[in-house]
Parts: C-alpha cells; sequence; structure tokens
C-alpha cells in the first residue's frame, strides 16, 4: 500500500465515492486529493483532501472528505491518508490544519484537538455551519499543530499487510467442520502408505 497525489483522470471515481459515502465535495479540484493505492493490484482504496482558504489574514488549511472505501477499513488506510495531507500541508507551509469533522476520535489518535467554534479562523466558522447544513450536522471542529502529528503503531502495522478480502467471505472449511477426525479418518480409497 502507498498514498499518492490524484490525477486529474481519477476525477469521475472520486466524485462517485464521495457521492457515495456522503462527503463534501464542496470547489472539488482533483488536484487537492491523496489516493491509498494497493500497490500489487492497483485498487484505489481510499482518499483525502487538503483545501486552502484564502483570507485576509492569511491562508488556512482543512483537511476534508477523507474516505475509506468498505473492503478496506479498520487497516490503516485512513491512518495513511490523513498522515499524507499533513505532510502535504507541511509542505505548503502551514503550521497548523483544521478539520470539520463528525469524527472527532478518530482524529484524536493523531494528536488533533477539539477548539471552540469562536477560535476558529473567520472562514472556518462560515464553512462550518455550511457543513453542518449540508452533509456532517454534527460535525466539529479540530486543529493539529503540523509538528504534533502521530501516527499510532499499530495503523501503521495494519497499513503494511492491508488486504480487501481481510476478514471477508467465509473462512476455508476443513475436515473438522463435518465432524471429521484427519488424524483417524480412512478414506474409501485410502492405500494406506
Amino acid at each position: 500500500m502507498y498514498v499518492r497525489d490524484a490525477k486529474n483522470r481519477e476525477e469521475v471515481w472520486l466524485l462517485d465515492h464521495i457521492e457515495e459515502m456522503g462527503l463534501d465535495e464542496t470547489a472539488f479540484r482533483s488536484r487537492d486529493y491523496v489516493i491509498a493505492i494497493d500497490e500489487e493490484t492497483n485498487e484505489k482504496a481510499g482518499f483525502g483532501r487538503i483545501r486552502i482558504h484564502k483570507t485576509d489574514d492569511g491562508d488556512v488549511c482543512e483537511l476534508t472528505s477523507i474516505g475509506v472505501l468498505d473492503d478496506w477499513r479498520e487497516q490503516g488506510v485512513g491512518a495513511h491518508v490523513v498522515e499524507r495531507l499533513i505532510q502535504k500541508a507541511s509542505d505548503e507551509g502551514f503550521e497548523t490544519v483544521y478539520s470539520l469533522t463528525d469524527a472527532p476520535e478518530y482524529l484524536k489518535q493523531f494528536g488533533f484537538d477539539g477548539i471552540q467554534t469562536g477560535n476558529l479562523p473567520a472562514k472556518l466558522q462560515s464553512r462550518l455551519d455550511e457543513k453542518r447544513e449540508m452533509s456532517a450536522p454534527d460535525a466539529v471542529p479540530m486543529q493539529l499543530t503540523v509538528d504534533e502529528f502521530t501516527m499510532p503503531r499499530k495503523f501503521r502495522e495494519a497499513f503494511k499487510r492491508a488486504d480487501p478480502n481481510e476478514g471477508d467471505g467465509e473462512p476455508e472449511e476443513g475436515p473438522e467442520d463435518f465432524g471429521i477426525d484427519p488424524d483417524e479418518a480412512t478414506y474409501k480409497y485410502d492405500t494406506g502408505r
């Protein structure tokens, strides 16, 4: 697994999954997104976006539209998408990033803290109201100082082994499932060897 910048040709895929997951697609630009990819199958597993808001007091960076496809959940994909977004924000010169999310506990694992709406930059205060109306009625503001980002080890390890079939389907059946003791059973064509 790895996370890379989205390509223009992935616009339709992104829009389809953003809509399917009920995420925020306001001011969509594919170049703002990153995508998690399975390096063996090239299957896309998750995505996220940084959105830069221009203000008179300086630019503000928001992490938004973070999504992981059902088959890839609980395998560290979202954590690595967040990590790549934080790195992109840092590369752009941001020391603080914000997120307006209805999953604050998830982001707290990486060092994000909740903040009062009144302490948000003015642009994000109006954006929070907009987001609550459009896609996430329970959204709360969070912030992170980029240097304080932490990746829990469990996510790093899970990401190394990520597999879309993890936990899917039925386990392979063995003789024990049918009440047969494989050490004691004899078979019709057993040659005794």
